[in-house]
């Protein structure tokens, strides 16, 4: 069974930084597309940003785009969320997760199996 611990998250101003980690143990890793989720409340999950096995190629929500970077280093079981430039419209709490299947969208939570319990991200002035 694959855990994932984000880590990372607090209050920031807008126009801030933060930088999110995401840990991950009990399975392989490097094998796996990995992405990054939101939820505020009373909102649905959405998607923000994924990254394939290699790292070679990523993802965004047009919401974040240039704005967010996701990274990941295989070696270490983590992927990264660089998050530049935030937005009140940004907070929510982000969760990582690891996507098992491949019958939708890779932006569809459907496809992601295992997750993380979220790390708080709350941008305010």
């Amino acid at each position: 069974q694959v855990q994932l611990v984000e880590s990372g998250g607090g209050l920031v101003q807008p126009g801030g930084s933060l930088r999110l980690s995401c840990a991950a143990s009990g399975r392989t890793f490097n094998s796996y597309t990995m992405g990054w989720f939101r939820q505020a409340p009373g909102k649905e999950r959405e998607f923000v940003a994924g990254v394939s096995a290699s790292g070679g190629s990523t993802y965004y929500a047009d919401s974040v785009k240039g704005r967010f970077t996701i990274s990941r280093d295989n070696a270490k079981n983590t992927v990264y969320l660089q998050m530049n430039s935030l937005k009140p419209e940004d907070t929510a709490n982000y969760y990582c997760a690891v996507r098992q299947y491949y019958s939708h969208k890779y932006t569809d939570a459907r496809d992601y199996t295992y997750w993380g319990q979220g790390t708080q991200v709350t941008v305010s002035s």
